[in-house]
């Protein structure tokens, strides 16, 4: 991490502090199911963890009329609300590695396009949420589900130095969106991110356990 000290750290959630997959292929099954457009249970979906949710569903249902986007996300959410957002597990060494941050004096902030009210409640669960400055998310309403946008509104709303702030996340949406507001990047490789599409994006720099964000941060 060349340039100017690392002093606040943007995390995304989903492949880079929890698995979700359980959750959100339960939920997209449901609302595929409630679309009268029952998914083969041997297809690989992985792809849709990382990206916004309407537009999974426009490509799952190859359509592009937002109606019937619309309404997948609702079916989606139904069971997701209640049930699917629990359905996740925390990877290993990420409390362990976010005391750390803190107690170092870094600023962390949740940046991920899931619904922040949803997030908030994910990070609570799983006894996370005390490690955050603030958690930053998308709107039920659909705004702010775009990296670039979020991460914008985050130094906004903050009043953050982009040179003095690192993104990590597993998707080219991670990387992409810090890279549109002169972020640096972490790309994390146990996510769901393939190899090629991280390539591709061009990260920073790469680690393959969240624990090494330690020693990263301890040589810049």
């Amino acid at each position: 991490m060349q340039a100017q000290a690392v002093k606040h750290i943007l995390l995304d959630l989903d492949g880079t502090l929890t698995d979700p997959k359980q959750g959100i292929h339960a939920c997209i099954y449901h609302a595929m199911q409630k679309q009268q457009q029952p998914l083969d249970p041997n297809l690989n979906i992985d792809w849709t963890i990382g990206p916004p949710l309407k537009q999974s569903f426009k490509i799952l249902l190859n359509t592009e009329d937002d109606a019937v986007a619309d309404q997948a996300v609702a079916d989606y959410r139904e069971r997701f609300s209640s049930i699917g957002l629990f359905e996740n597990t925390v990877y290993a060494s990420v409390a362990e590695t976010l005391a750390w941050l803190q107690t170092q004096g870094y600023g962390l902030y949740l940046a991920t396009s899931k619904p922040h009210v949803y997030a908030k409640r994910i990070l609570e669960y799983f006894d996370l949420a005390q490690y955050f400055t603030h958690i930053y998310g998308s709107e039920l309403t659909g705004e702010r589900t775009d990296k670039a946008e979020l991460i914008a509104y985050i130094l906004q709303q903050q009043h953050l130095d982009a040179k003095q702030c690192l993104m990590v996340g597993d998707r080219k949406y991670d990387i992409q969106g810090a890279q549109e507001n002169q972020v640096r990047s972490v790309a994390v490789t146990y996510g769901y991110g393939t190899t090629e599409e991280l390539q591709q994006a061009e990260p920073d720099t790469y680690i393959h356990d969240f624990s090494q964000l330690k020693g990263l941060l301890a040589s810049s």
